[in-house]
């Protein structure tokens, strides 16, 4: 019986890996063994990033919100602390960019908290 190895398959592998290692510098965009190594690394960073996003866009809103609620004679957690008991329904997101781009409008929400 001849042997079969399915190159067709184990050639569309090998290819799609280097396909997402291009542009990689030296061996790693072009030996297969280091091109695997470097893309699985870049793919466990990828990952990692995408959670990390979430916590850094948050401490971005807080020090937003820290900045405008200190224009007004209040500390963040004093500010946030009247936002949850007045029963105000904007999140961090929303509260941070009033704060920096319509400061009017942060400024009626600190008046309403008050």
């Amino acid at each position: 019986m001849p042997r079969s190895v399915n190159s067709v398959a184990s050639r569309a592998r090998k290819k799609k890996i280097l396909k997402l290692a291009k542009g990689y510098f030296g061996a790693r965009k072009n030996v297969f063994t280091v091109a695997k190594n470097a893309v699985d690394k870049a793919l466990k960073y990828a990952y990692i990033g995408r959670k990390q996003k979430k916590r850094h866009f948050r401490s971005v809103w807080i020090q937003r919100i820290n900045a405008g609620a200190r224009l007004h004679g209040m500390s963040y957690s004093e500010f946030m602390g009247k936002v949850h008991a007045k029963g105000v329904m904007l999140n961090r997101k929303v509260l941070a960019d009033l704060a920096m781009n319509h400061p009017a409008a942060f400024t009626a929400v600190v008046e309403s908290v008050k």
